[in-house]
């Protein structure tokens, strides 16, 4: 990867029931209700600085196709900001749908290893427009909402998306995802080098040093990040972290080392639809 990549913050809503919601490594039995009108969400984002939304429909990665479709137009209206959506897009009717909304951009995963064909047809179709996710546990892609783990390395198969095409991957540490346990910055680096993808780094933003230190990965291929939970929670402010964001920071005295702490293990694995970042399938 030569140069450095444009970086954008990505505040993060995911649906379930109409509401907005975060889940802790994708597990429905760890879910938080942040609010019941995903469009002020939206436009709260909006008011504090964001250039993007990234929306996730948490129930269309369960069912397999979407399902907040009438919400996620409202949001795209109401907050007048460039969309990307994920959630259980496996169709070209679905993808459709969404675009017709005037979503920018859209999330596939599953897809990628369960229909091979209609993704590379997809990537020639729409290009840019489509961001493909490389969800992973252990470095091994999980699919259909991450509850079926596939055996692919994230590697292999960001290699081939970008032999399809593809030059934009959303990569979701699944350990990481809710846990508030730091992000996956030199996974997520080393991803975009291997596959010469644009990697947007997604699953355990703490704080604003965190932002920091994966802006500093920009000349290895890191184009972004997903917040979440911190931004709900207060521990990361959109309005700080965009304004750090816009005032041209460099590279200088920020941190390129990443020596994140491992995510708790406790053994379970619970039901895992998605939470942070990712949930794409």
């Amino acid at each position: 990867m030569t140069g450095s990549a444009e970086f954008q913050l990505y505040p993060a809503i995911d649906l379930s029931d109409g509401r907005a919601v975060r889940l802790r490594q994708g597990d429905y039995g760890q879910m938080t209700v942040y609010g019941d009108d995903p469009v002020a969400v939206a436009r709260r984002w909006r008011d504090e600085g964001a250039g993007w939304l990234h929306v996730v429909d948490l129930d269309g990665a369960k069912e397999g196709h979407p399902v907040h479709l009438p919400l996620i137009g409202r949001m795209v209206e109401a907050a007048g900001l460039p969309v990307q959506v994920g959630g259980g897009i496996r169709d070209g009717e679905s993808l459709r749908a969404l675009f017709s909304l005037g979503v920018a951009r859209c999330v596939l995963g599953t897809a990628a290893l369960e229909n091979p064909v209609w993704m590379k047809e997809v990537l020639a179709e729409y290009g840019e427009r489509i961001v493909v996710g490389l969800d992973a546990r252990d470095g091994k892609v999980a699919v259909r909402g991450w509850l079926q783990n596939t055996g692919v390395a994230a590697v292999e198969l960001g290699r081939r998306l970008k032999e399809w095409g593809a030059r934009r991957a959303l990569f979701t540490d699944i350990r990481r995802d809710g846990a508030m346990a730091g992000p996956g910055g030199r996974e997520a680096a080393e991803l975009a080098e291997e596959t010469g993808l644009l990697v947007i780094a997604s699953g355990g933003v703490r704080h604003l040093g965190d932002i920091q230190r994966l802006y500093a990965l920009r000349h290895r291929g890191v184009a972004g990040a997903v917040a979440g939970r911190a931004l709900y929670t207060g521990d990361l402010s959109l309005k700080e972290a965009t304004a750090w964001l816009r005032s041209g920071p460099t590279d200088h005295g920020l941190e390129d080392e990443w020596d994140e702490p491992s995510p708790a293990e406790d053994g379970s694995e619970g039901v895992r639809y998605g939470g942070e970042g990712g949930r794409v399938c």
